[in-house]
């Protein structure tokens, strides 16, 4: 990407307020932090006070803005956005069209992919994966081996956990637990 690419989202940007990154060539805003042993590709921006560290990979058309962080060996990729006070850590992967915002953490080996958002307070870790048009918010928690996918949603301060599976359009929310090897799937909702 061109400074000249770059003016078309930021029209303020100057070689004085940004740089590119000496691995990967991506653009960085003076304000954000990249290690330089982290890799930003020469599409992906990190722009805000965001901080990309350790091993972290932000590649491809992905953004990292606000105060996030994405550290470890993590993989931002596709188009996906990190912004706010979302931490990527571990080898989670944030990949294609996702967005991880708020305060929401991501961490160990968890994938978030396709569509999904998960914001909020909300914490994805272990193994999990939350994908397709999924949402995972509010102070829930996926983790283990647990999968959201499908149109579902997990809020409040829900947990899915273990090998649990939720799909379709189904919502579990409030205090709800789905753990071992439960599925919830369909238009079915799991409150508690």
């Amino acid at each position: 990407m061109t400074l000249e690419t770059l003016n078309l989202t930021f029209p303020e940007a100057t070689l004085e307020t940004w740089h590119q990154h000496s691995f990967g060539g991506g653009w960085v805003e003076n304000t954000a932090f990249v290690a330089s042993t982290a890799f930003v590709g020469l599409e992906a921006l990190v722009y805000g006070d965001a901080e990309v560290s350790g091993n972290a990979w932000v590649l491809d058309n992905t953004w990292v803005s606000g105060d996030a962080v994405v550290s470890g060996e993590a993989i931002v990729s596709g188009y996906a956005r990190v912004s706010d006070n979302a931490w990527i850590s571990g080898k989670a992967w944030v990949s294609d069209n996702a967005k991880v915002s708020g305060y929401a953490r991501v961490s160990d080996n968890a994938w978030i992919s396709g569509n999904a958002v998960v914001l909020g307070n909300a914490r994805v870790s272990g193994d999990a994966v939350v994908s397709g048009e999924a949402k995972v918010y509010g102070n829930a928690m996926v983790f283990g081996n647990a999968r959201v996918s499908g149109n579902a949603r997990v809020s409040g301060n829900a947990v899915v956990s273990g090998e649990a599976k939720v799909s379709g359009d189904a919502m579990v929310y409030g205090n709800a637990r789905v753990t071992g090897n439960t599925w919830v799937s369909g238009d079915a909702m799991a409150t508690y």
